[in-house]
């Protein structure tokens, strides 16, 4: 895995760990916290897959990438769906506004 998407995808599952241990008036901060890491470890991944020569045609040419099952594979199910739509966007070049990140 390239680093700046491992070290990411580490930080996302760090505060996703943070977030599910969390409890009371911590939970929203945590939460916020958890939820910013994950799309900046998303903006990482759009990043190697724009540099990627050559690029995948098809979202699933794209998963099938060793990376892609290494990042699924460290993921907790929960985010599964989540990191797959956000690849479903990466494909069609869809880059999210930061608004849009938080609703």
């Amino acid at each position: 895995m390239i680093p700046n998407v491992k070290q990411a995808l580490q930080t996302t599952l760090k505060n996703w760990n943070a977030m599910s241990a969390s409890r009371g008036d911590e939970q929203e901060a945590v939460a916020d916290q958890f939820q910013s890491s994950f799309y900046l470890f998303i903006d990482a991944v759009r990043e190697w897959v724009d540099e990627l020569e050559p690029r995948p045609q098809t979202i699933e040419e794209l998963l099938e990438m060793e990376m892609m099952k290494e990042i699924f594979d460290a993921l907790p199910a929960p985010l599964h769906l989540n990191f797959e739509t956000e690849v479903e966007l990466i494909m069609d070049n869809v880059v999210r506004i930061d608004d849009d990140k938080y609703d």
